[in-house]
């Protein structure tokens, strides 16, 4: 099948294409290259929240209170409220001054170092309203997972105030090209702290969490052919598990983690298959003449939702894992790829080439509304939802360069996440569990 119409129907090869045609731009960094928050944005309802510096966090590599502030902020549930103030977990505010300023809740702590080099971390919450403590708790935690503690304390504030689990101290991957090498990245859920996971002299894309966050599957380009690795993330440790004639692509996990949707080009041309996790045991499941890629499962397992041309355009289609028809999901404007489903499985989000833009959508399963633009930007790619389905992180360009952003899903809030000297593509959230 001719490169040019791959080009224009998977997303696979066009972000394959992209990558190479991209190489140029690339600027040599150095690996360890940290990310900026940028939040823009007014949300509509949002909970008032006074986060006073902790003290003596500013002794610290790690501001923690400034990490919850943004992650809440993020979130596009919460409004901070400035305080100027430094106070710890023992403090006994005047609950009628903050609600002067305007705060329904207030968030103080401390940070201690001890005598064997880790930290003593404290917080309490307080609800500024009815004057009470909602939660008090402490943790003593290396140096090395202050952020990680940041991040914690903010599911835990998230959390008491809005009834749903947070997703800050979650993962995400992305893949980057510093040097001559393209690297997979793995980052907290606000971009920073990045760890390389691998690095090629070839592409790498596509990369898939496990639903145990303890893997990653992916494709690279390291023999000069598309392949299917998976990766253990703690150890490093990877196996091959599809590397059949033609291409090999797209690596979607079942929700139980027992087997993978691929695509392949095997048979001559692009299908969707299934294989266990080992790479075993294949099986064809869809067995049209058009091609098909960009698998993923629905959250119950029964059901994969992929892209096809079968109707003449790409559009996203829907089948039982089961086997059986497909019925078409989109409808509006004639180019629609890389579903992502959010964990509940309400909710579709895609990428439309709207004229000659591509911008995320977002669109409501099982309802009559019509599919929303999320967007305004002209080049999105790869979304991927938060576990608890409230956030999407994307890729995009800003101002001539490859970043990644997230958006909550009334599109009110959006956070940038730019890399500093460098390009950042394939983004994808991890599941709970770190």
């Amino acid at each position: 099948m001719k490169a040019s119409l791959l080009r224009v129907f998977t997303s696979f090869l066009r972000r394959m294409l992209c990558l190479a045609a991209l190489a140029p731009m690339f600027a040599a960094t150095p690996a360890a290259a940290q990310f900026r928050v940028e939040i823009s944005g007014v949300g509509g309802t949002q909970l008032p929240i006074a986060i006073a510096r902790f003290k003596d966090d500013d002794k610290t590599a790690q501001p923690l209170s400034a990490i919850v502030r943004a992650d809440l902020e993020r979130s596009g549930l919460f409004k901070a409220i400035e305080t100027g103030a430094v106070l710890d977990e023992n403090a006994q505010p005047t609950m009628g001054e903050w609600r002067a300023r305007g705060a329904d809740a207030l968030l103080a702590g401390s940070v201690t170092r001890l005598a064997d080099g880790r930290y003593d971390v404290r917080y309490r919450l307080w609800d500024a309203v009815k004057g009470q403590s909602l939660i008090a708790q402490s943790t003593a935690v290396a140096a090395a997972d202050l952020r990680l503690a940041a991040h914690r304390i903010a599911d835990a504030v998230y959390e008491k105030l809005s009834g749903e689990k947070g997703v800050f101290s979650t993962r995400i991957a992305y893949v980057t090209k510093a040097g001559n090498r393209y690297l997979l990245r793995i980052a907290d859920a606000d971009g920073e702290g990045g760890q390389v996971a691998l690095a090629s002299p070839e592409p790498i894309i596509s990369p898939a969490w496990s639903p145990s966050g303890r893997e990653l599957a992916y494709v690279s380009f390291e023999n000069r052919k598309a392949a299917v690795w998976v990766q253990e993330v703690s150890s490093g440790k990877r196996r091959m598990v599809a590397n059949f004639r033609g291409s090999n692509s797209a690596p979607a996990w079942s929700p139980d983690g027992s087997q993978l949707a691929v695509t392949l080009s095997r048979d001559g041309g692009s299908q969707i298959f299934l294989i266990d996790r080992n790479g075993d045991n294949v099986r064809r499941l869809t067995t049209s003449t058009a091609i098909d890629t960009e698998p993923m499962f629905s959250p119950d397992g029964r059901s994969l939702y992929f892209v096809s041309d079968r109707g003449g355009g790409p559009q996203i289609y829907r089948m039982p894992v089961a086997g059986g028809a497909a019925e078409r999901v989109t409808f509006t404007g004639g180019y629609n790829i890389s579903p992502a489903l959010s964990p509940d499985g309400r909710n579709l989000a895609y990428i439309s080439r709207q004229g000659s833009a591509y911008r995320l959508v977002l669109q409501e399963l099982g309802g009559n509304a019509p599919p929303r633009t999320l967007t305004e930007t002209a080049a999105d790619e790869r979304p991927s939802f938060a576990p608890n389905g409230r956030l999407i992180v994307y890729a995009t360009q800003a101002q001539g360069r490859d970043v990644l952003m997230t958006t909550t899903l009334d599109s009110r809030i959006k956070t940038t996440l730019a890399v500093s000297q460098t390009d950042v593509r394939e983004p994808v959230w991890g599941p709970y569990g770190r």
